[in-house]
């Protein structure tokens, strides 16, 4: 076994409130430079850029996960996870086509950017990614499943666009089989009776290069592959928590 530090949960500029020095080559530069080696993009309702940005990671020496950051139907934020880009591609086919059938407001959300891994610009997507989609908070872990990916609710702990503030407790129904918190996250969350014995960890949700955090928490893995990633998202016994 070995120890990678991770952090799975960062924007591009294709997400409308993410920067536009957020390119893909930028973050993976930022990452490498914070001392990180596996990380994931989960750019708002959409997966445009995770090619571009894995392929960046990759040749930073940085394994890329191909990832989005859901918004359900009750406006709560889901980290969803896939193994292949292919696999992000078919959900992100499903969850545009869950989307309110408006355009993005540059003007007011900011431009949504479409680039290669050399931070060539490739286009805007103008449909709204800042919106809620129709996708219920208690399908998306069964959704990404199907995918052949993992879900698992955003910053659970934060006031606004998050599981425990929008619905107000964790259901096991939901299938959700761990939970992301903020590094600033009270100390006492997980003694609430519903959320004893979920497994947790942090992310930076950055927005901005500035806000991709140090290499603090590790994952133990027999390899540093995208399937051992996946055991360990998955507690399986081959790979284990750091």
């Amino acid at each position: 076994m070995a120890r990678y530090a991770f952090d799975l949960h960062l924007h591009s500029c294709l997400s409308p409130c993410g920067g536009e020095e957020n390119t893909p080559a930028n973050l993976a530069g930022m990452c490498a430079l914070a001392g990180l080696e596996v990380v994931a993009l989960t750019d708002h309702n959409a997966v445009g850029n995770c090619g571009a940005f894995c392929r960046a990671a990759e040749a930073y020496g940085i394994l890329g996960i191909p990832g989005m950051e859901l918004t359900t139907v009750e406006e709560a934020h889901v980290v969803c996870l896939f193994p292949e880009l292919a696999a992000a591609e078919k959900f992100g086919a499903i969850v545009k086509e869950a989307l309110p059938p408006i355009k993005n407001r540059r003007d007011i959300y900011g431009p949504q950017i479409l680039m290669d891994e050399e931070d060539n610009v490739l286009g805007e997507e103008d449909c709204f990614y800042a919106g809620a989609t129709s996708i219920s908070i208690y399908d998306a872990a069964d959704l990404a499943l199907s995918c052949g990916g993992i879900a698992y609710p955003a910053h659970i702990d934060r006031p606004s666009f998050s599981l425990l503030a929008n619905l107000g407790f964790w259901d096991p129904a939901m299938h959700f089989i761990r939970a992301e918190v903020s590094r600033s996250c009270p100390a006492d969350l997980f003694q609430r009776e519903d959320l004893q014995g979920i497994p947790h960890f942090d992310a930076s949700d950055a927005h901005y290069l500035d806000q991709i955090q140090d290499a603090h928490q590790y994952m133990d893995l027999p390899e540093r592959t995208t399937e051992a990633v996946f055991r360990w998202l998955f507690g399986r016994n081959d790979a284990k928590s750091g």
